[in-house]
């Protein structure tokens, strides 16, 4: 087995499992097996991101491909800045695409009543959503996934390598990770496309982390939590 797949693979399991518990919990209040109201099941979100962290910061040594010099060439990072903030605008026009595999539960601060638990719940949210999740998921999509699907010694194929059948493939399942169906597809089309042109998993982080970001802020802003 090739040993950098565990790195690049384990934090994203670790957080699926987490959304699998959830949404376990869901369904078995729903036929009435469990008692677990919507504010408890949102404390599974800061363990998913003190877990999901802990895993990236103890394999940290072996990213070699997180190098963020690589932010420093201009023209580069003006288009990651551009390709976040683009995919943000285009995300919430798409609200029309739920997931076939079913929506998934926003996350409403407000079903809590102490302020002070409230904000640590919102600063979790946003820590998880624009340091935790962009590296997590660039590490696994970008960095293993889509050049594994060239070859199964990823590790030997340059960042940035592109297929077609690794390119789409890798783009309908990042949609299908994603409560909006359509819009996933277009984030991972964005940031794949962002990869083959930087050649760099640094950039796609950025651009990854700046548009939870600017989503944070503005389901903060309107209240829409359903982008949460």
């Amino acid at each position: 087995m090739n040993t950098g797949i565990l790195p690049r693979v384990a934090p994203f399991i670790l957080f699926m499992v987490f959304v699998g518990l959830e949404e376990a919990a869901r369904f078995l209040d729903s036929r009435d097996m469990i008692t677990m109201s919507r504010q408890t099941l949102q404390y599974l979100y800061p363990l998913k991101v003190i877990a999901v962290a802990a895993l990236l910061i103890g394999f940290r040594k072996q990213y070699q491909e997180i190098a963020f010099r690589q932010l420093l060439i201009p023209l580069q990072l003006l288009v990651s800045l551009s390709i976040g903030v683009a995919v943000f605008v285009l995300w919430i026009q798409m609200d029309f695409s739920v997931n076939p595999l079913g929506a998934a539960q926003g996350f409403n601060p407000l079903l809590f009543d102490d302020q002070t638990e409230r904000t640590v719940m919102i600063i979790m949210r946003l820590i998880g959503a624009v340091l935790v999740v962009p590296v997590m998921e660039e590490l696994f999509w970008r960095s293993f996934l889509i050049r594994y699907l060239v070859d199964s010694d990823f590790s030997k194929i340059p960042i940035g390598t592109a297929t077609w059948p690794s390119f789409l493939i890798s783009s309908l399942l990042f949609g299908l990770e994603h409560n909006l169906f359509l819009a996933g597809v277009m984030a991972g089309i964005a940031y794949n496309l962002l990869l083959y042109y930087t050649r760099s998993i640094s950039h796609c982080i950025l651009a990854h982390a700046l548009t939870n970001l600017l989503l944070g802020i503005y389901v903060l802003f309107t209240r829409q939590w359903q982008f949460w």
